[in-house]
């Protein structure tokens, strides 16, 4: 009776748990997350504050939690998408992983600022660098793609030599944060499209340039098309 009552009691805890992570999440996306405070979480889910700080040692461990949540969710939805292309056809699932990416960034703007913006960056001075979890797993997902064209002779990359000692370094360090083996060039790739990418977004999420660019899906398009040149692939005839 009393192992029952016990395990009824962790259930009840891990059902509050996640209703409250829930309600963070909705919070974030409808507030943005300087909106997100633990008294308004506490409120959604029916009970006082401190019922939820053990769980979040208050609102520093709730927006981590909402941020860990966010990368999960946003990574999935991006290897799931690749997954749906014809196997081997790595044009294809480049371009479905990345435009999925923009489309989830407008969709989703407050959570594309906890992950990427300025709220990252609010949360970074706080607590320190978060994002290895982020890059270690979208950074995975891509990297298999491009560990692939490399292993298949379809990339162009500079050698050690040419790639500034600093940088290389670097390079060096993040191949090895996304868990892969290929050289530091193709790393170099990876940081060179990505970068691109990124602006986009930006300027998607932000509206930046809206006025002759209300959609900006055909500028997506183009980029895309020329950093899978960039990389010896393209995208399936019609994919968009």
């Amino acid at each position: 009776m009393q192992e029952g009552a016990q395990s009824r009691r962790e259930r009840l805890r891990a059902e509050l748990e996640r209703d409250a992570r829930a309600e963070a999440r909705r919070l974030t996306a409808v507030r943005g997350v300087e909106g997100l405070t633990l008294s308004e979480v506490a409120r959604g889910v029916g009970v006082s504050p401190p019922a939820l700080y053990r769980y979040f040692d208050g609102r520093k461990g709730l927006v981590l939690a909402v941020y860990e949540d966010l990368t999960r969710e946003f990574v999935s939805l991006v290897v799931e998408a690749a997954r749906r292309e014809p196997p081997g056809d790595l044009g294809s699932q480049l371009y479905a992983a990345t435009r999925t990416i923009l489309d989830w960034t407008v969709a989703h703007p407050a959570e594309f600022d906890l992950l990427m913006g300025a709220g990252y960056a609010r949360l970074a001075a706080s607590e320190g660098a978060l994002d290895r979890f982020l890059i270690r797993e979208l950074g995975g997902a891509f990297g298999l793609m491009f560990t692939e064209l490399w292993r298949q002779g379809k990339l162009e990359f500079p050698s050690d030599d040419e790639i500034d000692p600093s940088l290389l370094k670097q390079l060096i360090f993040y191949r090895d944060l996304i868990g892969l083996n290929h050289p530091p060039g193709v790393a170099m790739l990876m940081i060179t499209c990505w970068r691109q990418i990124y602006g986009l977004l930006c300027m998607a999420v932000n509206r930046h340039f809206a006025a002759p660019f209300d959609d900006f899906v055909p500028l997506f398009n183009r980029m895309m098309d020329d950093l899978l040149g960039l990389l010896g692939v393209a995208r399936a005839p019609g994919q968009c």
